[in-house]
């Protein structure tokens, strides 16, 4: 994974700390890895999660958080970008996020944008996923150019 050097045997609770952080991390890491990221913003549009509401009611917290999961877009925060800073800690204060809870039952997508320290063509960047993908990150990150929808 992303800090396998970091894992020690003798833990006993290992955690990837959510769904969007496990698809952040390797993404970052290989952009980071090869190209320096000094900032960034990263995007997660997610699918209806549990603790949302199946129709319009009452919220103990935020107004939008009452509203039905299947009729709205509803923006959300995420503690994914900081904890990338946890388990990559050369990112830590670097990345930035927000969500958008969606009414699907299923699958998510991340949208990362970064500045870079080094000049980066895209071309570059994919190849540089493609053989992350292929190599050493090969199982938990892959890469595609098909068109693809999400189910």
């Amino acid at each position: 994974g992303v800090n396998l050097d970091a894992y020690d045997p003798s833990y006993k609770v290992i955690s990837n700390a959510s769904c969007t952080t496990n698809c952040l991390a390797p993404l970052a890491k290989v952009i980071n890895d090869n190209f320096d990221i000094v900032e960034g913003l990263m995007t997660t549009v997610h699918a209806t999660t549990a603790t949302q509401k199946t129709v319009d009611g009452p919220s103990g917290k935020l107004w939008r958080d009452g509203r039905g999961a299947q009729q709205n877009i509803i923006p959300a925060a995420t503690g994914a970008a900081k904890a990338v800073g946890k388990v990559i800690p050369a990112l830590n204060g670097k990345l930035t996020g927000m969500a958008f809870r969606v009414p699907v039952a299923n699958v998510s997508v991340v949208d990362l944008t970064v500045r870079l320290g080094k000049p980066a063509s895209y071309d570059a960047i994919k190849q540089k996923v493609k053989e992350a993908a292929q190599g050493p990150l090969k199982g938990i990150l892959d890469y595609t150019e098909e068109q693809v929808v999400s189910s």
